[in-house]
């Protein structure tokens, strides 16, 4: 059969499984009754919200349909929109069948007209009483009961429950358990970022006893790999990257935070306190130093630091960015979006925007001086350095401290009148010291003179001036080693927060106070309307969404969809949980175990639905095309640093060190300076272990992010991302072929290949192991066996070819190879990092 024909095949199946699909898998309206939040909110928010919904200066005709009782209510002319029962007496469906298209709902300019199908539920609706819901999203989650599952033995988590009772109603049952080799490669990609050894591989997949997997999960929760990993997914939520963006886009040293997230991971930080340091470390009681870093997390916004500027209008640019962010991450809400007019769709007023815009509004954000900026760090700063470097810095400060003590307190005690001085001191001695030294200020020279003597030839105090010199140089040192880093620090006088007519800087309104939106619980009593009792409002137990947004992110990271799609955005227009159940029951188990981050990555991974074989069924293609009913595992393409770090870990290149500076591995060169002013910047790549390093500490620019990461979707890091695109193109495959980076891990991995066996078989094997976790099939060493052969043949023909290979990348070569041979072995190995299989998580 064709490759044609085989498609058709399936393009069959999936047609005829499409029509044969139970109306509530596909979200359609069952037959006997009307669903609210299923089936109406979404068409009532994304046709009829935008002119008749919460923002009361965009409401037409004075109908608003967000709230029953403004639904309900008498319009002008006596009539009513809605008449709960009655759909023919109802305004609402009058206007959505007018034989007239001018005077039809919505508007023909609008361009979002109804389907019959939608015009049909909100009759039934009506006629069914017209009840509302509150939206999923504004309930308190509580704590589901565990579906009844008949006794199945499936399950193996409290998750896998819920997932089983939801394929039932579909007509679905599990797929089988995915064999050992590619169970050990998908969860050591999805805890620690990087396939696991072949050893590692082959210990799993001898040991036989009943808790072989758990015990494999619990020692990569365990490896620092962990932490960097779950880092790797926070840098795009809180937007990391190394230079300030927009036109000058000078470098910063934002790394540290980047630092306290992985550390806080490694510890396995609490959530609740890993929310409320970002957000407000410095306010904690005795905050320390590491507390302070943390609350970068809102420091890593864009700043301008051209000429001319308007610095308020920027100013309020950048609190307005804390804003999105603060919400997008931990409350899965578009907050911005009320920040010119009320929410067109979620209960939120612009009152209420700013509100939460005032938390943010009484940071300094001072610009750096125009001298600086070529290593611009905005007020408020801290200096960071290692633990190690901050102990002895404090140390030596304390140590200058007491000795200076004791020289003052030596030094009155010695107190001699000027003609002594001049007495102990040569004449070529005190001219010298009083160079520069107006005469008539006896003063200063007598104090001059006094501390020349006690510093060089007072017989006990010149010990002590010796040795504060070698601590006042030692103190210069380790100040050098410091790193100015972006923190948040509340002013002294608090600066008013006032709305902002249309969002404009310059157009002030009613002045606010901090708040938060009345759709949510209210701040905590007892303490300041500040960041602290922000961060310690969105970790109440009864707060409705933030424990919800964690879990659901992290679901994702698994599944490649959270149980909520919409990331970003758990609103009214954001899609309907998958599994309502089971997400609370995330939500609350997660608050249960006293915010436990490990805990919970443990729960989803060691269940039976994560456990699942990979391979699909046409049944399963029919009744779930896109698997949100995850009948199996999913399979998913890597993330762009993923992809990259997977190809130095099979290759051997992998430098592993964790934190630091960013390093600037290989780019194509002149890429700076084109984006660049004046052509200031021009990116030199490391020369050293910088080259290995995983791609999260690539040095990110935001005006021209790494081109090897961006075409496999990797974002610019100007704003807050919650959730990547994936994309196929072209030009991926173009990188992964091309690219030195790819191409050295190519050169690299084919010398493994030559010493890991003689014969062509075993080396294809052994590559197949590293890449993979599994043996080639017989298809495929006969395939890349005879592109060896016909590879070598052509190396051997063209010698400076080969070497021209060979020569691509700074690592060492082994000399004693035989070129012609590692080159042809170099393609086959690039052809293995090429294939689907590898870049993408089993």
């Amino acid at each position: 059969m064709s490759l044609w024909s085989r498609w058709l095949v399936v393009l069959m199946v999936m047609v005829v499984g499409f029509l044969a699909v139970p109306e509530q898998v596909l979200g359609q309206t069952p037959k006997t009754t009307v669903d609210f939040a299923r089936d109406v909110r979404p068409i009532l928010a994304n046709h009829c919200w935008a002119c008749h919904g919460p923002d009361e200066m965009s409401r037409g005709a004075g109908l608003r349909l967000d709230r029953r009782d403004a639904a309900l209510a008498v319009l002008d002319g006596g009539r009513h929109a809605i008449v709960p029962g009655k759909p023919d007496e109802s305004a609402i469906v009058s206007r959505i069948e007018h034989e007239k298209p001018s005077r039809r709902m919505p508007p023909p300019e609008f361009k979002k007209p109804l389907l019959d199908a939608q015009r049909q539920i909100l009759k039934t609706w009506i006629a069914e009483g017209a009840a509302y819901a509150d939206h999923w999203a504004f309930v308190v989650p509580r704590r589901p009961a565990l579906p009844d599952v008949g006794g199945s033995t499936w399950p193996l988590q409290p998750p896998d429950r819920f997932i089983l009772e939801r394929m039932r109603k579909a007509g679905l049952e599990p797929s089988p358990a995915a064999d050992r080799e590619t169970l050990i490669r998908r969860v050591s990609l999805d805890l620690t970022g990087l396939p696991p050894t072949p050893e590692e591989v082959k210990k799993y997949v001898d040991d036989r006893s009943p808790d072989a997997y758990e015990k494999a999960v619990d020692r990569l929760l365990d490896s620092p790999r962990y932490a960097e990993k779950m880092t790797l997914g926070w840098l795009d939520a809180a937007r990391f990257a190394d230079t300030n963006g927009y036109n000058n886009d000078e470098a910063r040293a934002m790394w540290p935070w980047r630092d306290w997230v992985i550390a806080a991971f490694a510890k396995n930080m609490p959530y609740d306190r890993f929310l409320i340091e970002q957000i407000a470390g410095d306010l904690l009681p005795e905050a320390t130093f590491e507390q302070k870093i943390a609350t970068g997390f809102n420091r890593n916004h864009v700043i301008t630091t051209e000429g001319g500027i308007i610095e308020e209008e920027y100013r309020v640019e950048y609190v307005a960015d804390r804003v999105h962010t603060t919400a997008t991450v931990f409350l899965g809400l578009s907050l911005q979006c009320a920040r010119c007019h009320d929410h067109k769709y979620d209960p939120i007023a612009q009152k209420e925007y700013y509100q939460f815009f005032a938390f943010f509004n009484n940071v300094q954000d001072r610009p750096p001086s125009f001298s600086v900026r070529l290593n611009a760090v905005s007020e408020p700063k801290a200096l960071y350095a290692t633990p190690e470097i901050r102990s002895r810095l404090s140390e030596v400060t304390s140590k200058l401290a007491d000795l200076d003590a004791k020289r003052s307190k030596y030094e009155s005690a010695h107190k001699t009148d000027a003609a002594e001085w001049r007495e102990r001191l040569t004449a070529e001695e005190r001219t010298k010291l009083l160079i520069g030294l107006d005469k008539a200020k006896a003063a200063e020279q007598e104090s001059r003179l006094r501390q020349h003597y006690f510093d060089t030839v007072d017989p006990e105090s010149r010990p002590l001036a010796l040795e504060r010199s070698v601590l006042v140089r030692e103190k210069g040192s380790l100040e050098k080693q410091t790193v100015p880093t972006m923190v948040m620090q509340e002013m002294a006088t608090k600066r008013p927060t006032h709305i902002l007519n249309r969002g404009q800087y310059d157009q002030r309104g009613d002045r606010v106070e901090p708040g938060v939106p009345a759709i949510f619980p209210p701040l905590p009593k007892a303490i300041a309307a500040n960041r602290l009792a922000l961060a310690k409002w969105l970790v109440e137990p009864n707060h409705p969404l933030t424990a919800r947004v964690a879990v659901n992110r992290w679901w994702a990271s698994y599944f490649g969809t959270g149980l909520v799609e919409t990331l970003e955005d758990f609103g009214l227009q954001g899609e309907l949980p998958s599994h309502p159940e089971l997400l609370d029951w995330l939500a609350t188990e997660l608050i249960r175990t006293g915010w436990d981050v490990k805990a919970m990555q443990k729960v989803i991974v060691t269940s039976a639905t994560y456990r699942q074989s990979s391979r699909i069924t046409p049944e399963q293609l029919a009744k779930d095309p896109k698997n949100r009913l995850l009948s199996r595992s999913p399979r998913t393409r890597m993330p762009a640093e993923m992809i990259r770090d997977n190809a130095l870990a099979i290759s051997g290149l992998l430098v592993e060190k964790v934190g630091g500076p960013s390093v600037k591995p290989y780019q194509p060169p002149g890429l700076w300076e084109e984006v660049s002013v004046e052509r200031r910047h021009k990116y030199i790549p490391d020369t050293d272990d910088g080259y290995y390093r995983r791609g999260m500490y690539t040095f990110w620019r935001r005006t021209c992010p790494p081109p090897g990461m961006t075409a496999f979707d990797a974002p610019d890091r100007e704003t807050c991302v919650a959730r990547r695109g994936r994309t196929n193109t072209p030009l991926q495959a173009l990188v992964l072929l091309n690219d030195p980076t790819y191409v050295e891990a190519a050169r690299a991995l084919a010398e493994r290949m030559m010493k890991a066996a003689p014969s062509s078989k075993d080396r294809v094997n052994a590559a197949f192991r590293l890449a993979l976790c599994r043996d080639a099939g017989d298809e495929e060493v006969r395939v890349l066996t005879g592109l060896f052969t016909e590879s070598l043949e052509r190396f051997r023909k063209d010698p400076a070819r080969a070497k021209k290979l060979l020569s691509i990348g700074p690592s060492p070569r082994d000399q004693n190879l035989n070129e012609a041979e590692w080159a042809a072995w170099t393609t086959v190995a690039s052809t293995i990092l090429n294939l689907d299989e590898t870049i993408s998580r089993p």
